[in-house]
């Protein structure tokens, strides 16, 4: 046998050794979704400012965010959302496309309210805001993207103080909100 016929032969096998394995990914293993995991760009001074109002306000109680998944070869990555009651994500864009299905609860972008088994499409780049139902939400978000920003855009310091106003608002009810089972497995220690 030639040495070309011999690398003809083992060319599949070589293949099947460098395509990826399955993997599982726990729920108990996943990652916050932080400003170092997900970077602040496009801050303006307002911005800044109405980040830490809207904290100060309780901003921070009403979401609950982690990356489950992540693969820099496949180029994607899969993140859980739970968002409490009437929260309300700022104006902000993403450098990778993203589709959203709705778990549970309710998405109220725009016009558009998106209940459980819907789906909403945003592509790279693209500014986009949405409300948390009356009774929260629950989200899978599907990235086409390992790593990925968040990019505030067109927020007025007229909209930060609402969104603290809302943050204060609901802040008690917030705390006070049993998590979804799959936060709960979330939150346990592995």
């Amino acid at each position: 046998m030639s040495q070309q016929t011999a690398a003809k032969t083992d060319a599949p096998a070589m293949q099947k050794a460098k395509r990826a394995r399955m993997t599982i990914h726990r729920a108990t293993d996943a990652r916050e979704v932080d400003s170092e995991l997900m970077p602040y760009l496009g801050l303006t001074p307002a911005d800044e400012a109405g980040i830490g109002e809207a904290v100060a306000a309780g901003a921070q109680e009403g979401d609950f965010v982690k990356l489950l998944f992540e693969n820099e070869e496949a180029g994607m990555s899969l993140t859980y959302a739970w968002f409490k009651p009437n929260f309300t994500l700022p104006r902000h864009s993403h450098n990778a496309d993203c589709a959203y299905y709705v778990i549970s609860g309710e998405v109220h972008l725009g016009t558009e309210v998106l209940k459980a088994g819907d789906v909403f499409y945003v592509p790279c780049d693209h500014a986009y805001t949405y409300v948390a139902g009356p009774d929260g939400v629950e989200v899978m978000e599907f990235r086409t993207s390992s790593s990925f920003h968040i990019n505030f855009t067109g927020n007025s310091a007229a909209f930060w103080s609402r969104l603290a106003k809302v943050s204060a608002e609901n802040r008690d009810a917030w705390s006070k909100v049993e998590p979804p089972l799959a936060a709960r497995r979330m939150m346990e220690k592995a």
